[in-house]
């Protein structure tokens, strides 16, 4: 896998019920100069509308953030790439994780294995926050993709895959100068959930935080883990991801200015 390149995108568009819509929104990002799409995951198998992504577009790296394995047979995984690898070489990165069940590293490493021969490990990423998946993903993987996580978190986790695996960080972000009506978005966002799943709440205790700021959502927690601002503001915050170590910041378009990912790009891109 080529460098990602510093800044990737995600958009609403890219929900797996209208491939029309993730099409058109996919040519206008690549058109913009984003350096990579990253289709969103979760509980959804976006897998089915990866092929039209890929072959309206020209040049732009294509990944899922996240495909769940609870979900995705990994034969349905291998025939995906293995048509684009023939078609389109370079263009989709398969983004994998999702185990949720007693023994994650397991699962993932026996995915992992029935993907193996169609799938390159230097072709794939892995949803990681803790030491162990991060050390997964160096280990079977070309890059990590941690979200919600904060710079001085993103030096330890470079400290962990090595210089060699690549870092793509998920960061929210907030279009408000308002410090109030800003956490009042990021509280009213997938953090009262997330902060609820385990492997977040280990992270957040990695970082740092303790019980009373991850079930309180408090200002601590949700200053740390947003950037938002005005753009000059927001660019600062994402480029001290990439100045500690990311090697792409990932940001969502959901509640932006029309005009901001055009001067994002221009900015960071």
């Amino acid at each position: 896998m080529d460098k990602l390149g510093p800044l990737g995108v995600a958009s609403p568009a890219f929900g797996p019920a209208d491939s029309a819509a993730a099409v058109e929104k996919a040519v206008e990002l690549e058109e913009l100069g984003f350096s990579a799409l990253w289709l969103p995951g979760g509980q959804d198998n976006n897998l089915p509308i990866v092929p039209a992504v890929v072959n309206a577009t020209k040049r732009i790296t294509v990944g899922n953030g996240i495909l769940p394995v609870d979900h995705v047979p990994a034969a349905e995984l291998a025939a995906v790439y293995g048509e684009l690898a023939a078609s389109h070489p370079g263009r989709y990165v398969p983004g994998i994780g999702g185990a949720h069940g007693p023994r994650p590293l397991a699962t993932l490493n026996a995915y992992f294995d029935e993907i193996d021969p169609v799938v390159p490990r230097a072709e794939r990423v892995l949803s990681a926050l803790g030491p162990k998946m991060l050390r997964l993903a160096r280990d079977r993987a070309a890059a990590a993709y941690p979200y919600l996580i904060t710079p001085g978190y993103v030096a330890s986790a470079r400290e962990i895959v090595g210089p060699d695996t690549q870092l793509a960080v998920g960061v929210a972000v907030v279009a408000e100068t308002d410090v109030q009506r800003a956490r009042e978005v990021v509280r009213g966002g997938s953090l009262p959930f997330l902060s609820g799943v385990p492997g977040y709440v280990a992270s957040f205790r990695r970082m740092g935080f303790d019980d009373a700021d991850i079930t309180g959502l408090s200002d601590r927690l949700v200053d740390a883990l947003t950037v938002w601002g005005d753009l000059d503001t927001v660019v600062a915050g994402l480029r001290a991801y990439l100045d500690a170590g990311a090697d792409q910041v990932v940001i969502h378009l959901d509640g932006l200015p029309p005009s901001w990912p055009a001067e994002l790009v221009s900015a960071l891109g």
